[in-house]
Protein backbone atom coordinates (compact mmCIF):
# COMPACT_ATOMS: atom_id res chain seq x y z
CA UNK A 1 0.00 0.00 0.00
CA UNK A 2 1.38 3.38 -1.05
CA UNK A 3 0.31 6.45 0.89
CA UNK A 4 0.46 10.15 0.14
CA UNK A 5 3.38 10.39 2.54
CA UNK A 6 5.43 8.26 0.10
CA UNK A 7 4.78 10.60 -2.86
CA UNK A 8 7.74 12.67 -4.03
CA UNK A 9 7.86 16.40 -4.76
CA UNK A 10 6.68 17.09 -8.31
CA UNK A 11 4.64 13.90 -8.52
CA UNK A 12 0.92 13.73 -9.27
CA UNK A 13 -1.02 10.93 -7.61
CA UNK A 14 -4.67 9.89 -7.43
CA UNK A 15 -6.48 9.04 -4.20
CA UNK A 16 -7.45 5.36 -4.17
CA UNK A 17 -8.81 5.06 -0.62
CA UNK A 18 -9.07 6.90 2.68
CA UNK A 19 -8.20 5.12 5.90
CA UNK A 20 -9.16 6.22 9.38
CA UNK A 21 -12.51 6.61 11.06
CA UNK A 22 -14.90 9.16 12.44
CA UNK A 23 -13.90 12.80 12.77
CA UNK A 24 -10.39 12.29 11.36
CA UNK A 25 -11.66 10.80 8.10
CA UNK A 26 -14.41 13.43 7.91
CA UNK A 27 -11.85 16.25 8.32
CA UNK A 28 -9.74 14.84 5.46
CA UNK A 29 -12.81 14.61 3.25
CA UNK A 30 -13.85 18.17 4.19
CA UNK A 31 -10.48 19.38 2.89
CA UNK A 32 -11.47 18.01 -0.53
CA UNK A 33 -9.44 14.82 -0.42
CA UNK A 34 -11.81 12.14 -1.69
CA UNK A 35 -11.48 9.00 -3.81
CA UNK A 36 -10.44 9.76 -7.40
CA UNK A 37 -9.01 13.25 -6.75
CA UNK A 38 -5.64 14.04 -8.33
CA UNK A 39 -3.09 15.57 -5.97
CA UNK A 40 0.13 17.31 -7.03
CA UNK A 41 2.86 17.32 -4.37
CA UNK A 42 4.26 20.84 -4.54
CA UNK A 43 6.63 20.99 -1.55
CA UNK A 44 7.66 19.07 1.53
CA UNK A 45 9.15 20.85 4.52
CA UNK A 46 12.81 20.05 5.33
CA UNK A 47 11.86 17.66 8.13
CA UNK A 48 9.01 16.15 6.09
CA UNK A 49 6.16 17.84 7.91
CA UNK A 50 3.94 19.46 6.57
CA UNK A 51 3.42 18.69 2.88
CA UNK A 52 2.11 21.36 0.50
CA UNK A 53 -0.31 20.00 -2.08
CA UNK A 54 -2.30 21.30 -5.04
CA UNK A 55 -5.74 19.76 -5.58
CA UNK A 56 -9.09 20.90 -6.93
CA UNK A 57 -7.55 24.25 -7.90
CA UNK A 58 -6.23 25.26 -4.48
CA UNK A 59 -3.21 24.77 -2.24
CA UNK A 60 -3.40 22.70 0.93
CA UNK A 61 -0.87 21.86 3.63
CA UNK A 62 -1.35 18.66 5.60
CA UNK A 63 0.55 16.89 8.33
CA UNK A 64 2.56 13.74 7.69
CA UNK A 65 0.28 11.83 10.08
CA UNK A 66 -2.77 12.72 7.94
CA UNK A 67 -0.90 11.88 4.70
CA UNK A 68 -0.36 8.33 5.99
CA UNK A 69 -4.14 7.77 6.00
CA UNK A 70 -4.49 8.55 2.28
CA UNK A 71 -3.81 5.59 0.00
CA UNK A 72 -2.73 6.70 -3.49
CA UNK A 73 -1.80 5.31 -6.92
CA UNK A 74 0.10 6.91 -9.77
CA UNK A 75 -2.25 9.07 -11.81
CA UNK A 76 -1.63 7.22 -15.08
CA UNK A 77 -2.33 3.78 -13.57
CA UNK A 78 -5.90 4.53 -12.50
CA UNK A 79 -7.24 5.00 -16.05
Amino acid sequence: MRTLRDAKVGETVTVARLHGEGPVKRRIMDMGITKGVEIFVRKVAPLGDPMELNLRGYELSIRRMDAEMIEVVESASIF
